[in-house]
């Protein structure tokens, strides 16, 4: 599983907490992160996370490009919705190309926590069909 990890500032701390309860259901996940979020829940954890740049920098649109070629499982993107975004417009495009795609994305705790516990009873099991079955770039040249 393929898991990415994103919190705005003032959900931060709520993320480290999250992930430090549910590590051991992470500690077999290829795991990625916008920089800080990343940086500050290894600290927390014994977890080892592919660190993108900050979620303004371009952090988000990373983590964007590989939902774009399926390549993530599962996005918990804790967002604060009481505090405006200078990077609106990135956050939008990212929850869209999940539903594009098909991704599953937990914007606040309680969402977060019915995917992991799904996730430990094994109900991804579907991911690893369309990763099987990901059809490859057709080219019409």
């Amino acid at each position: 599983m393929k898991i990415a990890f994103i919190a705005h500032d003032r959900k931060k701390d709520e993320m480290v907490n999250f992930v430090t309860a549910y590590e051991q259901a992470f500690v077999d996940c290829q795991l990625y992160s916008t920089g800080t979020t990343g940086q500050r829940i290894m600290e927390a954890t014994g977890l080892n996370i592919h660190r993108f740049m900050s979620g303004p920098l371009g952090g988000d649109q990373q983590i964007g490009a590989l939902v774009a070629e399926n390549e993530l499982d599962l996005i918990i993107f804790l967002r604060d919705p009481l505090m405006a975004q200078p990077h609106e417009p990135d956050i939008t495009a990212l929850l869209r190309i999940c539903d594009v795609q098909g991704i599953p994305v937990a914007t606040n705790v309680a969402t977060a926590e019915i995917l992991v516990k799904a996730l430990m009873r094994g109900d991804f099991g579907w991911r690893e069909l369309v990763h099987k079955y990901k059809p490859g770039i057709e080219s019409n040249d």
